[in-house]
């Protein structure tokens, strides 16, 4: 995935202290139509991925590492 791409976007959530998911959620408040958000986190995070269906997203999921996930999430 290209960084350049302004519908392309990158979250990576492993800094932040407590749930991220308001950070997620803000995130793909704004993402355009056609455009992809790529979130790092360092656990699956499965229980985000009924409420991703509920609001009309897909995730495609990717284990790079011990503790790194990336989740590429569009528009269903």
């Amino acid at each position: 995935m290209s960084q350049d791409a302004p519908t392309h976007r990158r979250l990576d959530v492993r800094d932040i202290d407590g749930e991220p998911f308001d950070e997620i959620m803000a995130a793909l408040e704004d993402l355009p139509e056609d455009g992809r958000l790529r979130l790092i986190n360092s656990f699956e995070p499965e229980p985000l991925y009924g409420v991703l269906t509920e609001r009309g997203f897909t995730h495609e999921t990717e284990q790079v590492g011990p503790e790194e996930f990336h989740v590429d999430i569009e528009h269903a």
